[in-house]
């Protein structure tokens, strides 16, 4: 989940790119070990704040703050480092990198974490921090100063565009997790199923956002956007990939079963970085639309 997450922000940059120089390098590598330092502080303080639930589950039980091989104390301060380490590396690329890098950590570990033992809603709390990637690395291909007080071209339609995406693809990838876990997840007292069951809200819910991942997915190609300039070719190939990922929505409506929900949430691991790496191409290669 990791890799993915810092993915997204390499593949967001490299939207957001206008030419790749040396200082398009630099800021590439901060903002990969920057990522990295965020997403790890982020797990690092939800294992401090779920270590004992973290025990009741056979997924998480392994864990090191579950088996007690280190202590709370030096957990906190290793979280601590990684999160001032990565929101200094991205503010050396530009304040709104480490303002929302900041964020996605605030949102992830104070609503998010304690949310999920009380309502399902944690699902849309999560997915805030979990679409900010896209964003952070879009916006890392800006240069920004504090002390421009204009609003900063880099917010437009496009990474309103790249937000959606992803915050929309978390809703199946995380029912399906949430089904496939759900005897876990409620043993240890996390509410995670949409609907609290196994059964057709979850589902169909599912089946609803990724339908909204698809408009959003086509969104380049039926606004004219200053940079995610979608060609025809690349639209059908991103239709295509929609309908292969809905399909599997779909199917956990149709049978309810165990193996629909796994084959949804692998499938959910595979459409993002595929999404995005044809978004990638189309810019560079594709870029002239029809």
């Amino acid at each position: 989940m990791t890799l993915t997450v810092v993915f997204s922000a390499i593949a967001g940059y490299l939207l957001g790119l206008n030419d790749f120089s040396l200082n398009s390098q630099v800021d590439l590598l901060l903002l990969v070990i920057g990522g990295f330092c965020v997403t790890g502080s982020a797990n690092a303080f939800n294992q401090i704040l779920e270590r004992d639930y973290d025990r009741m589950m056979k997924r998480t039980s392994n864990r090191p703050l579950a088996m007690k091989k280190i202590s709370v104390l030096h957990s906190v301060f290793f979280a601590s480092i990684l999160s001032i380490l990565g929101i200094f590396l991205l503010f050396i690329i530009n304040p709104y990198c480490s303002l929302f890098g900041s964020i996605s950590i605030l949102i992830y570990v104070l609503f998010y974490t304690p949310l999920k033992r009380f309502s399902s809603f944690s699902i849309f709390v999560g997915a805030i921090p979990g679409a900010l990637p896209f964003l952070i690395g879009w916006v890392a291909a800006y240069d920004y100063s504090l002390l421009n007080s204009s609003i900063p071209s880099g917010f437009e339609l496009d990474s309103g565009a790249l937000f959606a995406m992803q915050f929309f693809w978390q809703f199946p990838h995380f029912i399906a997790i949430a089904w496939v876990q759900d005897k876990d997840y409620k043993q240890a007292g996390f509410k995670m199923m949409i609907g609290e069951k196994k059964g057709n809200v979850a589902a169909f819910s599912a089946i609803v956002s990724t339908i909204l991942l698809i408009v959003c997915s086509i969104s380049p190609y039926m606004y004219e956007m200053n940079k995610l300039d979608m060609s025809y070719y690349t639209l059908l190939l991103v239709l295509l990939l929609g309908a292969w990922f809905l399909y599997f929505s779909i199917k956990l409506l149709v049978d309810h079963e165990d193996s629909s929900a796994r084959k949804l949430m692998f499938s959910s691991f595979i459409y993002l970085p595929l999404l995005q790496t044809i978004l990638i191409l189309d810019k560079y290669f594709l870029n002239t639309s029809l």
